[in-house]
């Protein structure tokens, strides 16, 4: 009965947690002003957001290789290192919002529908996928390896596909966006 409980705390916490950090999220980028003063370090940010998302994918996959050769320790190590560099997304990615707002996408023709297309999936896959990994990595560290496996099964590809697409739309953005 501990076990459920504490489960059922967990989840509302994260639950609780993933609300406001989704709700926070789109107040800075579609409702908030952005801050009238900038540097020229907040137009590195993008890349760098991209960078952290390409780190981000290699580790999942590595974690997902190492796992898939029973060698735990190391799926352990590249899932950390997978949650660090998704954080480091998130903060980075609030700096930027926070001092450059919206991007608008200018661009005209088919990549316009292709850009919103990534875009607007990319958006949607988000919203779960704070609370996906949050309630899988709380089980594995509860070693609940039932629920860990379960949950993981659907992260997992919510997280890469997050991680490849994030990249997309910044190639998109810096190459078709003038």
């Amino acid at each position: 009965m501990l076990k459920k409980q504490n489960n059922t705390t967990a989840y509302s916490v994260i639950g609780l947690v993933s609300f406001i950090t989704i709700s926070f999220l789109v107040w800075l980028i579609y409702f908030k002003t952005p801050h009238t003063v900038t540097s020229d370090w907040v137009t590195h940010l993008p890349a760098t957001n991209a960078l952290l998302n390409s780190i981000s994918f290699i580790f999942l996959c590595c974690g997902y290789y190492f796992i898939k050769k029973g060698q735990k320790s190391l799926h352990i190590k590249c899932m950390i290192s997978a949650t660090v560099s998704s954080f480091l997304f998130v903060v980075s990615y609030i700096t930027y919002h926070h001092f450059h707002g919206d991007t608008k996408f200018l661009a005209t023709g088919s990549i316009k529908y292709i850009y919103f297309t990534i875009l607007i999936s990319h958006i949607i896959l988000s919203v779960p996928l704070v609370p996906l990994v949050l309630a899988t990595l709380w089980n594995a560290y509860k070693e609940n390896y039932v629920a860990h496996k379960k949950l993981a099964r659907l992260t997992f590809p919510i997280w890469v596909y997050i991680s490849v697409t994030g990249v997309l739309i910044y190639l998109i953005l810096n190459n078709f966006n003038v």
